[in-house]
């Protein structure tokens, strides 16, 4: 058999991924935590002397910490696996890939198994994300002292 007849034989056996489902599941999903995060947000104007750009920096602390509890309980592999993408938001699933990491590791010792592997998945982002941050800032401050924008 041929490489082009096997692919052919391939696609005709191989079961149709629901790619709507996975979409719309993961669309509800992923605004479930985005509307979980807005509420925590207004929750900090309402109740403390936040305003709207400064509650950014305690909802995202909560959100990750909450993220953490529910990868470290099994419920968040079960939102993962209803929500697929929708369960990485940024946010949470920065926290998810820490504790899934420290939790899967953690047979080798605090030392060299959790502290070692914890930002195993997380590092890569936490490198991107500040080389992203500092690129930004970059062009934003090289913007703002030619006059294009006025911050």
């Amino acid at each position: 058999m041929d490489a082009k007849t096997y692919q052919q034989t391939v696609d005709q056996l191989a079961p149709k991924r629901p790619v709507l489902k996975n979409c719309l599941t993961a669309f509800l999903t992923g605004g479930i935590i985005c509307g979980i995060g807005q509420i925590i947000s207004f929750m900090y104007m309402y109740f403390f002397p936040f305003t709207e750009r400064t509650s950014s920096n305690p909802t995202v602390a909560t959100m990750v910490f909450i993220a953490m509890v529910l990868t470290g309980l099994g419920i968040y592999k079960k939102i993962g696996q209803f929500g697929g993408a929708g369960s990485a938001v940024p946010v949470t699933g920065f926290g998810n890939a820490v504790v899934s990491a420290a939790i899967e590791h953690k047979s080798e010792g605090f030392i060299l198994g959790v502290g070692g592997n914890i930002f195993k998945l997380a590092g890569s982002v936490i490198v991107y994300g500040v080389f992203s941050a500092f690129v930004v800032a970059l062009i934003k401050t090289i913007l703002v002292q030619v006059g294009v924008i006025n911050w």
